[in-house]
């Protein structure tokens, strides 16, 4: 069974109800508040691009064709490896990565179209499967204090059947404080920690009246909660240590200080980081709109692989770069790209991927895989590979349902590995 469903109270839930008992809600209303070949990757860091980001005006330009659009190819620091003038930065890091140019998906809806390519699974009805964040924080031990899976400027796929502990803890604004990781205003340490005491024999006392794991998932919670609290490792989520030409590096945005934070974040054991950015569903004046994204996220991108190959923590962090699908390769009237499933691409780097390489190509106009055609489950698999994940492990619901953690007829994309 996966460590995961030990309990099933987050930390950050805890520390909410701490702040409110602090702040005069009843003790008693926090009562038991339970809620029914091996890879060479420690670490992930995600970036995820919501609304479906075009692979034409990014990783498989296509110049001459009609499709091409008004972004010009430029050339990387791979011999023959191209990709789009918005990422002049990025282009110089690609010895370090590797791009996926046929993924062949399977939903132009938003939303099923995001489930699959974070869970690796199917939509239904019944069951909610867990996030790739989730499955990789259920299959690796915890390093240190910190939460194991955190997830920037956006909420990432829930954890399912792996219970509320593999959820991620959610950065609203990266490099800001979370007011929940400390005692309220007014409220001394002292003060907070004997309120917490208090609410600790409470719970020892009424443990007959609720369900042995239950109980037990509180206080596991419990511990763990005051423990992120006390932890030095939270210094980890302020930037005010860093020097103001490291952010100007990174970019001074939103983004770039999540890339920032990502990068001390793993630094600092954290086995799963998400960063999320939205604003890629252009069907309308798309080439601006690419333009703009370009201008925040290739610094961002290209300062972390440099920082992570510098600090010797590229070879054990996969970065991946991904979205729900691609854009048509026709121009619509109003200048934008509408929905492509059919064919689009990613960016991996690190984590033993073998920097430099291209895996499979799509035809001459980018509609669909012509090489290598590349499964949405496959991606799951590869990643999984990469982090030592058993691809035919099981885990046991809370309804006693055995249920894998990667499709059964997922394979790794293996020539990404050197």
């Amino acid at each position: 069974m996966s460590a995961c469903t030990d309990y099933q109270v987050t930390r950050r839930r805890l520390l909410k109800m701490f702040s409110a008992s602090i702040l005069g809600m009843p003790v008693s209303q926090l009562l038991a508040q339970a809620v029914p070949g091996k890879g060479r990757a420690e670490h992930v860091i995600l970036f995820w691009n919501s609304g479906g980001m075009s692979h034409l005006d990014t990783w498989d330009p296509k110049p001459g064709r009609k499709v091409q659009g008004e972004f010009a190819p430029i050339k990387t620091s791979v011999s023959g490896m191209e990709i789009s003038e918005i990422f002049p930065q990025l282009a110089k890091q690609m010895h370090h990565a590797a791009l996926v140019r046929s993924i062949a998906g399977t939903n132009g809806d938003h939303g099923r179209a995001q489930y699959e390519l974070q869970t690796g699974f199917g939509q239904t009805p019944n069951i909610l499967h867990p996030g790739l964040g989730s499955i990789v924080v259920s299959e690796r031990e915890p390093l240190g204090d910190l939460p194991a899976f955190v997830s920037i400027s956006g909420q990432a796929a829930r954890a399912g059947y792996l219970g509320q502990q593999c959820e991620a803890y959610f950065v609203g604004r990266p490099g800001e404080k979370d007011p929940y990781l400390a005692f309220p205003e007014g409220i001394s340490h002292a003060r907070g920690m004997q309120r917490l005491q208090i609410l600790e024999r409470m719970n020892a006392r009424t443990s007959g009246n609720v369900g042995a794991n239950d109980m037990k998932a509180t206080e596991t919670a419990l511990k763990d909660a005051v423990a992120l609290m006390e932890s030095p490792a939270l210094k980890a989520f302020e930037l005010d240590e860093e020097t103001p030409q490291t952010i100007e590096r990174y970019g001074n945005t939103e983004f770039g200080r999540g890339a920032l934070l990502a990068r001390r974040l793993v630094e600092k054991g954290v086995r799963f980081v998400q960063v999320n950015r939205g604003g890629f569903d252009n069907h309308g004046n798309i080439f601006q709109a690419m333009r703009d994204h370009g201008a925040v996220m290739d610094s961002g991108i290209a300062s972390l692989l440099s920082d992570l190959k510098a600090n010797g923590m590229l070879e054990k962090t996969l970065v991946i770069v991904l979205s729900e699908f691609g854009r048509t390769p026709r121009i619509n009237d109003a200048g934008g790209r509408d929905h492509w499933a059919a064919c689009f691409g990613c960016m991996m780097a690190g984590g033993g991927i073998k920097g430099g390489s291209i895996i499979g190509a799509s035809d001459a106009d980018g509609m669909e895989p012509a090489e290598r055609s590349v499964k949405v489950p496959d991606l799951h698999a590869t990643i999984c590979h990469a982090l030592g994940i058993d691809l035919d492990k099981e885990v046991i619901t809370a309804q006693g349902r055995p249920m894998r953690l990667v499709r059964k007829e997922a394979s790794p994309i293996r020539e990404l590995f050197g």
